[in-house]
Parts: structure tokens; sequence; C-alpha cells
């Protein structure tokens, strides 16, 4: 697919004077220009600027980043990560971050020069959790039949132990309430909140058999598939019984055999090991050329124990570093050179990891991309590739083509918007990204939240995240390796790389670009405000672009604070 869009040749008087050069026209007169001709590609979202002579943005790096991304080694490393149930600091957790440190070292991260890679080791605050079996057998009618059970780190009904549970064995008839349950009963839920284990102990069940799952893991095909996922929950440290989670199936399985014979038992066993370690997190670095004290940081968390969530984000973004780390090293079309700023590459527990790294002070993070269950195959779980923008006016009010997926919203006031051009330099990386695998159907919507980006956004720093959803199977058992796609974990990867590379390196030739898409924004989210009849989003919207023309002139001039500072949106007209 061609790169130019129709009516490219009539905007060839825009072209930069080089890869190094300015705009020929202001960036105000930038701004004032009719929309430029555009990326042919799949983003359902504000268009993407054409590359007319150069390379702009994302484009200076997608094509070898795209080009060198070994997908066999990548999935390999999925796989390995996915072999594990992990929880943080558990033997899955450290065996995944073993593998991402000797995968990383072999491109040359810890011993070339420029190429950093540390451990920050902390404490973990609670013991290491690894399941290690479970088994849960229905007797009635004098038949017995094994409803679940796994013994190995590979098991496919492994998520039917929630972190934290202990060990335990009990065997008992049935009780579906709380409130009806008898001394040596099993309490059976759907629901988690149903289930409290302190409560049951305290009216003297053996155990708790939860069955939930969220609306969003309904199969969207006519197969059900859900009837036989076994949700991925964690519970409260030191719950006095043993609790499991089971599937929908086998909970339908239990009433009607308890309808038929009302001495049916359920007999279950569970086996857990916990181990005092510290909390690992590997920090991967390309040392920035003469900004290195700066950093843009991209965020992979290794706990959980799904293949799309998050061993793809792992094997992914650790594919995506060592392509990284091997063009630096290229000559020729290959090369990438050093970025102006660091690159951070982050794998540790969600959320934790992040703050860690913020906390630990190694680096000034001026943006942030977190990579979040990016290699979700659309034809076995129905999720689409998203861009989550950081908060915006379209958090306070989403209007079409912003649509809020089945994640739900989060609370945003205009009052707490920070202007920047992350979430906007991302879609172009997913356009770039796009044009060179020869189409690709994308898509954004406004911030939600939930993932390490939240951490960064918290401390000030503007952060985005590339994901997938609806997926029926996330954090359930269903989320395995046939899930992940490996051509998507590329485009994914490689879309998440370009973002942080063109954030670290940016450079004036890049700035027509991001102009041109800034505006194609204001047009598209001034007007659909206008057609809603709202207007303070169109107002907000406008002082939302004006920053970020701002922000980019900042940034791509490398303009300071007080020769070129981005306004502050006033609140209220």
């Amino acid at each position: 697919m061609s790169l130019l869009g129709p009516g490219a040749v009539a905007w060839a008087g825009l072209a930069l004077i080089s890869c190094g050069g300015v705009p020929r026209l202001s960036p105000e007169a930038l701004l004032r220009l009719p929309e430029r001709a555009m990326l042919e590609s799949g983003h359902a979202g504000p268009p993407v600027p054409a590359l007319i002579d150069v390379p702009a943005g994302p484009a200076r790096f997608a094509r070898q980043l795209y080009e060198g991304f070994d997908r066999s080694r990548a999935m390999a490393s999925v796989a390995f990560v996915d072999g594990f149930y992990r929880a943080p600091g558990n033997d899955g957790f450290e065996a995944s971050l073993d593998h991402v440190r000797e995968r990383l070292e072999a491109a040359g991260f810890g011993a070339r020069e420029g190429l950093l890679l540390e451990v920050l080791s902390t404490p973990l605050g609670e013991p290491a959790w690894t399941p290690l079996s479970a088994r849960l057998a229905l007797h009635a009618q004098g038949k017995s039949a094994v409803l679940h059970a796994f013994d190995s780190p590979q098991g496919a009904d492994r998520t039917m132990l929630p972190v934290g549970a202990i060990s335990g064995a009990a065997r008992g008839p049935v009780a579906f309430r709380l409130e009806d349950v008898d001394p040596g009963e099993i309490l059976v839920v759907e629901e988690p909140g149903a289930g409290d284990p302190t409560a049951a102990a305290g009216r003297g069940a053996r155990a708790v058999l939860v069955a939930s799952l969220e609306d969003y893991n309904v199969d969207p095909t006519p197969k059900e598939r859900h009837l036989d996922a076994i949700q991925f929950r964690s519970v409260r440290r030191g719950a006095p019984i043993p609790c499991l989670q089971i599937s929908r199936r086998s909970h339908g399985a239990i009433l009607a055999a308890v309808k038929a014979d009302p001495r049916a038992e359920l007999e279950l066993e569970a086996l857990v090991r916990t181990d005092e370690r510290p909390l690992r997190t590997l920090v991967a670095t390309v040392v920035g050329a003469d900004r290195p004290e700066q950093c843009v940081v991209t965020v992979a968390h290794v706990q959980e124990p799904g293949a799309v969530d998050n061993a793809s984000g792992v094997g992914g973004i650790c594919e995506a570093a060592c392509t990284l780390a091997a063009c630096l090293a290229a000559e020729g079309p290959s090369r990438i050179e050093r970025p102006s700023r660091s690159v951070v590459f982050l794998f540790g527990d969600e959320m934790r990891e992040s703050r860690l790294w913020l906390e630990a002070g190694r680096r000034t993070s001026v943006a942030a991309i977190s990579a979040d269950m990016i290699g979700a195959s659309l034809e076995h779980t129905g999720a689409a590739p998203l861009l989550e923008r950081g908060p915006d006016p379209g958090a306070v009010v989403p209007l079409p083509p912003d649509q809020h997926t089945a994640w739900g919203s989060s609370r945003v006031e205009y009052s707490s918007l920070v202007p920047n051009g992350v979430s906007l330099v991302a879609r172009v990386a997913l356009a770039d990204i796009g044009a060179l695998a020869g189409g690709w159907k994308t898509n954004e919507h406004p911030y939600e939240g939930g993932s390490d980006h939240d951490v960064f956004l918290r401390a000030g720093v503007p952060a985005a995240l590339l994901w997938h959803f609806t997926d029926f199977a996330y954090h359930t058992s269903l989320d395995r390796l046939p899930h992940v796609d490996s051509e998507e974990l590329r485009r994914m990867s490689c879309a998440v790389v370009a973002a942080i590379l063109a954030l670290a390196d940016p450079r004036p030739g890049d700035l027509d670009r991001y102009l041109h898409a800034n505006a194609a924004e204001r047009r598209l989210r001034v007007a659909a405000a206008r057609e809603a009849k709202n207007d303070e989003l169109a107002h907000q919207w406008e002082l939302w672009t004006d920053s970020v023309r701002h922000w980019f002139r900042r940034e791509c001039l490398r303009l300071t604070a007080e020769e070129a500072p981005v306004p502050t949106p006033e609140k209220k007209r």
C-alpha cells in the first residue's frame, strides 16, 4: 500500500528541506492550511498525514523495526512465559524475568556500550506465592467426576487457584448461599462478593468455590467457550479455608447434581508454596546520545497467567528491544541512530514496576507507553488493536468516533487536563506500521485507566496505552498461546517502540507532520462537538490542540519552556 493518499502531489511544496530541516512555513501557518494528504491507513480515528518527501516522526524507525522483528523468536518468548502461572516473585515470575534477561543479554544489553541492563531489587512485602496443584471432584448418585485439576505450571485449569489461596483439602455437602451454610459444607457461589472466605469459615464452611465471570467474558461467537472459562482472581492473604475458582459449566453441573442427589458432595485439594524473596524489576536502557538523563519508558508487566495478558507484551517488547539493539549496530538502511534521549524498557510487577522505577530516580521520565495485551488474535478473541489516549477532552465527553470499551470510563475533569502530544505520536506510529503491513485496522478510545500508564500519569508524566479489547478470554484460563497472533504481535510491538523512539528523538523535520495531525484532530473533534451542540467541549478541544501545537514546537525545535511555553488551557470561557 502506498504511503501517499490522493492529492499528495499537490502538497509537494510542503516537503521538508531535509531530515534535520525546518518547515518552510511557520507552525501557525501550517495549522491554518487545509487538510493535507493523509495515510490510507485503517485507523478509525483522526487521520494521519502522509509522508511527502522523507520519513518523519515514527516513520523514521518503523521500517527498520518492522523488517528486523523476528516473529518466531518473539513467539518463543511468549510461549515460554505462557508456560507459567505468574504471580509477583513466584517461580513463574522469576523464570520469565530470567528468560527476558538472557534474551536481552544475547542482544548486547549489559555488554555493549550504551546498552545497560540492571535489576531493581526491592522488598516484595509478602511471601511469593506459587501454585503447585489442585483437584476438584464431584460425587453424586454413586459416581465421581473430576471437574477441574492441574499438577504442572502449564495446566489448563491452573487459574482454579486464586492468587493468595492456601493449601488444604476438604470434602463435604454443598451450600449455594452463605446464609444457608451448615458446618462441614462447601459453599459454591457465582459472584466473588457472595463467597467471602472469612464469613464462610465463620459459619463452619470447609471451603469456598466461586464461578465468577464478567460481562465482557461472554464468548461473542455461538461456541459459548466462556462456559469453560475459569476466572483469574486473587484472595486476601491469610484466608482461613481453601478457595477455588470454577467454570460456569462446573457450577451448572454441581447445581444439577445436588438437585438430583441431595447427598452429593464435593472433594477438593490444593497445594501451594510460599517463599521469602525480593521483588525484581528488569530494566533495559538504550542510553541517549546527548540527553541521556531524560528518558521515554515502555512497560510490559510480567505477572498474571495469560498469554495475551501479558506474555504477549513481555515477548513482543523483549523482541522489539533486541531488534532496536541490532538496528543501532547495523549499517545501511537497517541502521537506527541512537536517540537523543534514553529509551527504557521495564519488565516486572504491573503498576509496582513503574512506581519503583520512578522512585529510583535513575532518569527523568518525559513520556511513557504501556504495552499490555498487545498480541491478541482478532479471529480467536474478538479483540481489536487499540490506542488508549491519555486524559484529554474526549475523556470528559466522548463523541464519535470515540467510544469507550467494555472496560468502562474513568471520571476526568477539564481542570485536570495537561496537554501533550504523546497519544498523537502513538496514533501516527500505528498508521505507519499499518502502511508497512499493507493494511491494519486499528482504533482508539478516550482514557479509561487500569495499566502502568496510570502510574506515570499520576506522577505528571504524559502516557498512553497500546492494547487489545474486548478479549472474551481476558483474565480467564482460556487466555493461552493459541490466542496470540504472531503478526499482530509484530505490528503492535513495532508501533510501541517506533512511538517511544519518536518521543525520545524529536527533530525539526517531524514538526510539519505532527502539526498537520494536530490540525486534523482539531477539525474532527470540534466538528463533532458542534454537531452535538456542545460549545464548551468544542472550546476545550480548541484549547487542547492549541496547547499541543506549542508542545510539539518545543519538542521538535528543542525550545526551552521560556522560549515556547505550553499554555495551560483556561477551564471556562
